[in-house]
């Protein structure tokens, strides 16, 4: 691993500054920067670490909205009784990241920001309709993910909690990959004040919404509705998980369990 600076501020004030400048990165729970430092893959001259502000971490429930502190962990939503109560779709979700340690140290707002195309946050975010809040703005997830690992994240930008309106109804299903537990297809449903919503991960290179889908679903909320549904394989992810054909097959089969599920 390469040298690099290090700084552990102790406000989203320092942290913006000093990320601000060229060739820093943030550091949340660290799950994919250091292991793309390692890799040679990411190379910041400086690392900014949020693990000191307590500001971003912590869970409310207020209003019909779950607001979740960027430096939550992964663990910390999956166990939180509001959550469960709430969303349980998201707790579900929280609780099938990673392993473990992952999942103890892994951040919601890190794996945000990281925006992976196979990670599963994403997906609860675009399948809830849920608002990415920063130190400067309000970002809705429909306009925060822009494409493989890019975000409307600007410069200096810090994510500091993600707002989820709570739904009537919300499913999560996903076709883990054994070794990484990354989404080889997740799909996340959603029915409530922000439409009948679905968000796909792991099957393109950004998490994306299926339109198809939606308006069967707009029409009955039943797991029926999704079959027979096509989802065109143009753009899909062909790897050694699966093709793009395969990932195109699965999405319907996987929102209709996760229908079912809600």
């Amino acid at each position: 691993m390469q040298a690099f600076a290090y700084q552990n501020p102790g406000s989203v004030a320092d942290a913006a500054k000093a990320a601000s400048h060229g060739g820093a990165k943030l550091v949340a729970g660290g799950q994919s920067l250091l292991a793309a430092m390692k890799l040679g893959l990411a190379a910041p001259e400086t690392l900014v670490d949020l693990g000191k502000i307590a500001e971003l971490r912590g869970i409310t429930v207020a209003g019909g909205t779950v607001t979740i502190g960027a430096m939550t962990t992964h663990a910390e939503v999956a166990a939180s009784k509001d959550v469960q109560k709430a969303i349980p779709a998201l707790a579900q979700l929280a609780s099938e990241i990673g392993d473990r340690q992952v999942r103890n140290r892994g951040t919601i707002g890190g794996s945000l920001a990281n925006n992976d195309p196979a990670a599963d946050y994403p997906a609860a975010a675009l399948g809830l309709g849920a608002t990415i809040q920063t130190n400067q703005r309000s970002i809705t997830a429909d306009d925060f993910f822009t494409g493989l690992y890019e975000t409307a994240l600007k410069d200096g930008e810090v994510i500091t909690a993600v707002k989820f309106p709570v739904p009537e109804k919300a499913g999560w299903q996903k076709f883990k990959q054994p070794a990484s537990r990354f989404s080889t297809v997740g799909v996340f449903v959603s029915k409530g004040s922000a439409g009948t919503r679905v968000a796909v991960t792991g099957a393109k290179a950004c998490v994306f919404r299926v339109n198809a889908l939606e308006t069967k679903l707009q029409s009955s909320w039943d797991a029926g509705s999704c079959n027979g549904v096509f989802v065109p394989p143009a753009d899909m992810t062909t790897d050694l998980h699966g093709t793009g054909e395969y990932r195109a097959a699965l999405i319907p089969v996987l929102a209709g369990r996760a229908v079912a599920a809600s």
